[in-house]
């Protein structure tokens, strides 16, 4: 993927310099456009109420140090802190407990849209305030924690319990096999990320080495800042290898455009997503190699692409179009960034038209659903 002048080492993308949810609160925002994320945070709550449960009457802590890695902003921003807070409140309430502190930190890339999350926050705590009425509870505080979470952000044996939703999906770079130092492809031509069906076999391990590589920096990272025995809630996007991925769409509409002559050849055949859904077995094996923690729980679960505008519109009868666009707002929200730093802004509404009737035909056939991995780890 090419990008502006200094923003690349070596032909390789950083993907931190460009990758950010759109900000705000309009149509294209990630905060109305964050429904598939706000689900898989919903399905992972029994998991969470789980690992705080396992960590408070292990001793009865004064204070848990929690952070919510790619938090980005909107309502889903704050919601794993409040089921934190819901959680121990019902925790500490069947024990007869005094709740402890919760020390909560609200992680992403730089580019993140931090403004608006930061004046959300006494909102937050007004809530707070008002819906739990108890002085007993004890008390929170909110911090960012801007930076990667391929990175080290906390000094050590500090957090008790991290948690990550639909982030891990996301690698630090483009593989580097994918590019040369001029930006000119070597693998992967006119396909946006790993194809089930046209991609090479070296393609799959390019993108699968570097998520190997990426997921160990992470591992090793949260295993210095987690305390003993601490905690890790992650959920992401798996692989289905028997349906295509709505990346894969994507790729599709931009090849259409490229033969209208909309978009120029060399312009696609050098853009890569960023991007790699992994299997159960190679999740696994990656933290079974790097070894700092214990598999508690590793399942799969499933969620439609149109999963809002489904809950939004029960018992009525589907608009084909709306329920097409509403995931394309899905994806616009958070891959915006990275397409128009490399197209360029004055060809995004016309691709994402494109996009939703390619989704609505999609969606016709009965298709469309992340396989999500739902992970619960104990440090060693």
């Amino acid at each position: 993927m090419e990008l502006e002048q200094g923003s690349s080492k070596n032909g390789v993308m950083q993907v931190e310099q460009v990758l950010f949810m759109n900000g705000g609160e309009g149509e294209n925002s990630y905060a109305k456009n964050s429904a598939p994320p706000r689900e898989a945070i919903l399905k992972a709550k029994p998991l969470l109420h789980e690992s705080l449960f396992d960590l408070y009457s292990n001793g009865f802590p004064d204070c848990i140090r929690f952070t919510d890695m790619g938090c980005s902003s909107g309502p889903n921003a704050f919601l794993p802190t409040w089921q934190a807070i819901e959680a121990l409140d019902t925790i500490c309430s069947r024990l007869k407990h005094k709740p402890p502190i919760l020390h909560a930190f609200l992680n992403d890339l730089p580019g993140n849209d931090f403004n608006t999350l930061s004046k959300s926050l006494p909102s937050f705590y007004e809530r707070l305030k008002t819906e739990k009425r108890n002085d007993d509870f004890g008390s929170c505080f909110i911090g960012v924690a801007p930076g990667s979470l391929y990175g080290r952000l906390f000094p050590p044996c500090f957090l008790n319990l991290v948690y990550s939703s639909f982030c891990l999906n996301w690698l630090s770079q483009v593989p580097k096999e994918l590019v040369s130092e001029c930006g000119i492809p070597l693998l992967n031509k006119r396909d946006v990320c790993v194809a089930k069906t046209c991609s090479p076999s070296n393609v799959h391990k390019a993108y699968l080495d570097q998520f190997e590589s990426d997921f160990t920096s992470f591992l090793n990272f949260r295993w210095e800042e987690l305390k003993i025995g601490g905690r890790m809630i992650l959920n992401f996007i798996g692989n289905d290898k028997h349906h295509t991925g709505v990346f894969e769409l994507m790729g599709m509409v931009l090849n259409d455009m490229v033969y209208e002559g909309l978009i120029e050849e060399s312009k696609l055949e050098s853009f890569n997503y960023p991007i790699y859904y992994p299997c159960v077995e190679e999740v696994r094996q990656v933290i079974e190699r790097e070894g700092s923690f214990n598999i508690h729980q590793l399942e799969t679960s499933h969620i439609s692409w149109s999963v809002g505008y489904e809950n939004d519109n029960k018992g009525l009868e589907f608009n084909k179009h709306a329920r097409a666009k509403h995931v394309a707002n899905n994806i616009r929200a958070v891959s915006e960034s990275l397409l128009a730093n490399h197209f360029g802004s004055a060809i995004m509404d016309d691709l994402f038209h494109r996009f939703t009737i390619k989704i609505s035909a999609h969606l016709e056939m009965g298709l469309g659903a992340h396989t999500v991995l739902f992970i619960y780890l104990i440090k060693k």
